[in-house]
């Protein structure tokens, strides 16, 4: 009896080792190189990125066609989207901006700033087969030139390459580059006569 215990023991860990399902592919953003702009305020602070709440998860969420979230099931962001996505912001807009010190506010270093930005993003997803879409209020505020603070809503498309992981990425990170042109150009902007 112990002999057949034994056997149906290590029979049933034998199927729980085969179940266990595999490891996730993790997954980042990259920044992208954008055009150098001369100007723009010495000192830009980005808030943390906030995401509507479906993209709020590890799993990928590639598209919500036919009311339907469709998520990469074993397809994982390496770190939480929007720690990624602020990371990166930062990263293309001091590449944009090399007169600018860009940093985070949620990070280790704290100065003062003479601009402002804040991303809401709404969307991150396929909006067709082969395009990939980016929706996000952006607000932009400058302590220099406060007549000059801007609102707006911004959609962005990148080419997505092929339908796999890695084209989506690629694509999102090409989107999320687009979106720093967009925040660069804002912040290069020169502010009007006798405020310089």
């Amino acid at each position: 009896m112990p002999y057949r215990r034994r056997r149906v023991a290590l029979g049933a860990l034998g199927l729980l080792a085969a179940c266990r399902s595999p490891e996730p592919d993790l997954y980042t953003i990259l920044p992208v190189p954008g055009t150098p702009r001369r100007g723009g305020p010495r000192g830009v602070s980005v808030r943390t990125v906030s995401l509507a709440r479906y993209l709020d998860r590890l799993q990928i969420v590639r598209t919500t066609e036919d009311y339907r979230l469709a998520v990469s099931g074993n397809d994982w962001w390496g770190e939480s989207l929007e720690a990624m996505l602020t990371r990166v912001l930062v990263e293309n807009l001091a590449q944009r901006l090399p007169e600018s010190s860009v940093f985070a506010t949620g990070g280790a270093i704290s100065s003062p700033a003479e601009a402002a930005v804040e991303v809401n993003v709404q969307r991150l997803g396929l909006s067709g087969p082969a395009t990939l879409a980016l929706t996000a209020q952006v607000a932009v505020a400058n302590r220099e030139a406060p007549r000059q603070d801007l609102v707006r809503t911004e959609t962005l498309t990148s080419p997505v390459a092929g339908s796999d992981t890695p084209a989506f990425v690629a694509a999102a990170s090409a989107a999320v580059g687009s979106l720093a042109d967009v925040l660069a150009g804002l912040l290069a902007a020169p502010a009007p006569r006798g405020r310089r």
